[in-house]
C-alpha cells in the first residue's frame, strides 16, 4: 500500500510529485532544493547555506514520515557544479554517522530547477 507523505516544514510540491511516497518500511523522497518552506524564497547566497537548506528540508520529510537521517540508506546528489563538491560534501556530511552513512552517488548535471546549485533525493528504510 502506497501512503503519501506531506508536511508543511519542507516546500510544497510545484507539479504533479508528492514530498515522498512510503511503501512498505521504505520511504522514497523526491528532490529537495533550497526553497524556504515558509516563504517560499529561494536560498542561493553561497553553496553552503543552499545546501543546508535542502538538507534541512529532507528532514523535515524524513521526520514526517516517522524517520531521520540514519534510517537513510541512499542518497543521490545533483550538482551543477563539480567544484563545489567538497563544500557541499562538508555540509551533507554535517547530517549525517559517517560510520552508518547512506550509500550516494553525486552527479554534475547541465541544469536544475529554478537554476539551483544542488538538489538531493534519498531512499530510508525502517
Amino acid at each position: 500500500m502506497k501512503t503519501i507523505i506531506f508536511t508543511d516544514k519542507a516546500p510544497a510540491p510545484i507539479g504533479p510529485y508528492n514530498q515522498a511516497v512510503l511503501i512498505g518500511n521504505t520511504l522514497y523522497t523526491s528532490g529537495q532544493i533550497a526553497l524556504h518552506p515558509t516563504t517560499g524564497e529561494l536560498i542561493t547566497s553561497d553553496i553552503e547555506t543552499e545546501t543546508r537548506q535542502v538538507m534541512e528540508n529532507m528532514k523535515a520529510v524524513l521526520n514526517a514520515a516517522g524517520m531521520d537521517f540514519e534510517d537513510v540508506v541512499k542518497t543521490t546528489i545533483f550538482i551543477m557544479n563539480m567544484d563545489d563538491f567538497a563544500r557541499i560534501n562538508s555540509v551533507y556530511g554535517s547530517y549525517l554517522n559517517e560510520q552508518t552513512a547512506p550509500a550516494r552517488e553525486t552527479v554534475q548535471v547541465a541544469r536544475l530547477p529554478k537554476n539551483v546549485n544542488v538538489e538531493i533525493s534519498m531512499i530510508a528504510v525502517k
